[in-house]
């Protein structure tokens, strides 16, 4: 029996965020994996419930959650209904709201802390997960599913002008058809901490098993991007998916009864890494 259960804890500003667990029957004590959306993503987006469904059917704990400043709030967890935060949000913000989130699984007052924790990052998920391995302790494994190796990716580099003359851009959002704001406080954010924000520099200290997925057709964040990770890591393994774009076949809403063949994939071959298999 699938069981799925709900918390809030407060994260940046003290703004909530909002996490579901996900695990089978009888592995209450399993390893956890804990999945950090991207850009504009949240936990509930297109396929992500099939997945962590499709972990606990594979014996693991599934942990997601949403951004405290990600546009959603618990009441709508699947609609950008605050873009006030989606605009004030920034790289510390997230790295502050991960790091509750950590400290919430590692605590265990809400259910057993796990002996092992894997970070799943996707996009810009990913590039916040390899900076967080990089410093943190309690992550024993990295997956990465089509990370971003540089931050200032998320946007075009002839747009910074503009952004900061006007305080604040604009960026299409095609699924729900609104315009979201960026204010330029992020990135004074990554100027701010362009060393430590530095997704590259990270990914060389790395010291824990880390296996990099990215699909060979992502439009949105180029193969090359994970080539780059791979050569400046002594821990990574890449691992790339033929024909599958940036959500590996996904999309929001996600309608069929099973996950698309290309994600499949990806999720055995994340499972297999956590479990201690070879990563190809």
């Amino acid at each position: 029996m699938i069981i799925n259960q709900t918390f809030t804890i407060p994260g940046a500003e003290g703004k909530p965020i909002l996490i579901d667990l996900t695990y089978k029957t009888g592995n209450e004590r399993a390893p956890l994996v804990l999945f950090v959306h991207g850009f504009k993503g949240f936990k509930d987006w297109g396929t992500h419930n099939m997945v962590a469904e499709y972990f606990a059917d594979h014996g693991l704990r599934y942990l997601k959650f949403n951004f405290s400043h990600n546009g959603t709030t618990p009441e709508s967890p699947q609609d950008f209904v605050d873009l006030g935060a989606f605009g004030d949000n920034t790289f510390t913000k997230e790295f502050e709201d991960l790091d509750h989130v950590i400290t919430f699984v590692k605590s265990g007052r809400e259910f057993p802390a796990p002996m092992a924790l894997t970070l799943i990052g996707h996009s810009r998920g990913g590039g916040t997960s390899i900076i967080q391995t990089a410093k943190d302790d309690r992550v024993d494994k990295l997956i990465t599913w089509a990370s971003i190796a540089r931050f200032n990716s998320l946007w075009k580099a002839e747009d910074e002008d503009e952004w900061r003359q006007k305080g604040v851009i604009y960026n299409f959002n095609t699924r729900t058809k609104q315009y979201t704001p960026l204010k330029i406080d992020l990135l004074h954010d990554l100027e701010k901490h362009a060393k430590s924000y530095d997704i590259l520099a990270a990914a060389g200290r790395i010291s824990k098993p880390w296996l990099i997925i990215h699909g060979d057709e992502d439009i949105n964040v180029d193969l090359a991007q994970a080539k780059e990770l791979e050569e400046r890591s002594n821990k990574a393994e890449l691992f790339v998916v033929t024909h599958a774009n940036h959500v590996f076949g996904s999309e929001h809403p996600y309608t069929k009864d099973d996950l698309p063949l290309e994600l499949q994939l990806v999720c055995e071959k994340s499972i297999e890494f956590i479990n201690g298999g070879g990563a190809v």
